[in-house]
């Protein structure tokens, strides 16, 4: 009886798996990849298993391994092509009992030829961890200007790309999904990734004219302190002074981020002339610039912003650290934002900010505060106007010196 079982669980195994084969879902092991194979070797197998699939849409199963997988930089995922991992975000890292070195669903990047991926239309890539062994993590001249990790098609629209749970080791540019105009992107979501770019640019979004969203995204220099790697101060510092930001969104209808997070770069969120949206439940800690708003006219160049903190304290030049600048036009909703700063050993920070707002141009703009608090600025006034046609509203916020503060 016990013998009879076993051979009926076996004969369901081996069912499933024929089923899932079938059904498109492959492990990347059964394709040929392989921890022991060259990286072009491993390139070239899994770009194959890559263009059978596109025509009915199929799953690559990113089997874990203590070594990763090297592979070549260039990789297209065509249409209808799922990467997929067993990882959830993994904040601090993971690592192999066998060495120092990251382990699960892993691709390994040596070269600097390509983009490592590039993606088109109903794409996923989820679950997975992006490790650039040679990047430097302690010496700021010998810092790797990687191509992105992630990439769109410029030959095509993309639309509908999933990207969730990915971590990102040593990588210059995450996520860099800047269409042409020619071809643009739609419907891309980016949730819970995790990296700190050396570049201090974590998700690029160019003409992306239906609703990107970027939700629960964490950037942080500690992110490989599982295996010994976490970034240092004279590293963070170089990527404070490239004057990037985390998350830079251009001509781009109704964009949504909520629950993002960012630390030690030059600058948090820039919102472009041609884009609206809404904001909600940030930290943006240790920036020079926390949120950069712009616009190029009234009628939808308007963003709602909720529920944050900035910590603006970085570097040593007073006059270039604002937790907001707002240029151009349009307006600013802002509600329950607040700002202070410090110092921090993790950089070089001054610990204070210029203002709580710097206004600038020419053209009419309109700011409204509810619920906000200002602190450790040193100018006078929490907002530093000089736009002569700017009209802010103030109600219920809090200055330096916890006094209530009203304008309008």
């Amino acid at each position: 009886m016990k013998n009879l079982r076993n051979l009926n669980l076996l004969l369901i195994i081996i069912f499933i798996s024929g089923n899932l084969a079938a059904n498109g879902i492959k492990s990347i092991k059964d394709l040929g990849v392989s921890s022991k194979n060259s990286p072009e070797k491993n390139k070239e197998l899994l770009q194959k298993a890559i263009d059978r699939m596109t025509d009915i849409g199929g799953e690559i199963f990113v089997e874990p391994t203590s070594e990763g997988y090297k592979i070549a930089s260039g990789i297209i995922l065509k249409k209808n092509v799922s990467l997929i991992g067993v990882h959830g975000p993994t904040g601090r890292g993971t690592k192999s009992e066998k060495n120092n070195f990251p382990t699960g669903s892993l691709f390994v990047i040596e070269d600097n030829e390509n983009p490592f991926i590039t993606v088109e239309s109903a794409t996923q890539i989820r679950g997975i961890q992006f490790y650039y062994p040679l990047q430097s993590h302690t010496t700021a001249d010998k810092i790797i200007e990687y191509k992105p990790t992630i990439t769109l098609s410029k030959e095509q629209n993309v639309e509908g790309v999933t990207l969730s749970c990915l971590t990102f080791y040593g990588e210059y540019v995450a996520m860099d999904f800047n269409a042409t105009g020619k071809n643009i992107c739609e419907q891309i979501l980016f949730e819970h990734c995790y990296g700190y770019p050396l570049s201090g640019e974590f998700i690029k979004i160019d003409f992306c004219y239906d609703i990107p969203r970027i939700l629960h995204c964490h950037i942080n220099p500690a992110n490989m302190r599982e295996f010994g790697k976490s970034f240092s101060k004279e590293i963070i510092d170089n990527v404070i002074s490239r004057k990037s930001f985390s998350y830079s969104i251009e001509h781009t209808d109704n964009a949504q981020m909520m629950d993002v997070f960012t630390f030690g770069v030059y600058g948090g969120i820039y919102l472009g002339n041609e884009t609206y949206g809404q904001l909600t439940n940030f930290n943006l800690d240790c920036v020079k610039v926390g949120i950069y708003k712009k616009g190029s006219q009234s009628k939808n160049r308007n963003w709602q912003i909720a529920q944050g903190s900035i910590i603006a304290n970085a570097g040593k030049d007073i006059e270039e650290i604002h937790p907001f600048i707002i240029e151009g036009c349009g307006h600013t909703a802002i509600t329950n934002v607040e700002a202070f700063s410090g110092e921090n050993g993790a950089l070089t920070a001054i610990g204070l900010s210029k203002d709580y707002m710097l206004i600038k141009g020419d053209k009419k703009l309109t700011v409204s505060l509810f619920g906000c608090r200002m602190r450790n600025y040193t100018s006078d006034s929490p907002f530093t106007i000089e736009n002569n046609e700017a009209r802010i509203f103030a109600s219920g916020c809090l200055d330096k010196d916890e006094n209530f503060f009203e304008m309008k």
